[in-house]
C-alpha cells in the first residue's frame, strides 16, 4: 500500500470514530510526540506561504472546485 493510500484509510478511520477517548488519544499523540514535530512540513508557513494559500483557497471556492463533507465522506466510504 502506497503513502498515500495509508494517509486516505487512516483519515476514512477517523471520520468515522465516534469514541470520545480514541480521539483524545489521537490528538495527544500528535500534540505530544516530539518525533511527530521533526517533520518538516510542518514547520509554520512563512506569510508569503499562507497569503498564497489563502488566495488558492478563495480561487478554488470561486471556481466551484472543492467538495462538500458529506459528499468527501461517501465517496471514503466506497473506498473499501
Amino acid at each position: 500500500m502506497d503513502l498515500q493510500t495509508r494517509k486516505l484509510e487512516i483519515i476514512k478511520h477517523f471520520l468515522n470514530l465516534q469514541n470520545e477517548d480514541m480521539i483524545a488519544r489521537v490528538e495527544n499523540l500528535l500534540k505530544n510526540d516530539p518525533e511527530f514535530f521533526k517533520n518538516k512540513s510542518l514547520e509554520p508557513f512563512t506569510v508569503d506561504e499562507f497569503n498564497t494559500r489563502i488566495n488558492k483557497s478563495l480561487s478554488d471556492s470561486k471556481k466551484d472546485n472543492g467538495i462538500e463533507i458529506n459528499a468527501l465522506i461517501q465517496e471514503i466510504e466506497k473506498w473499501d
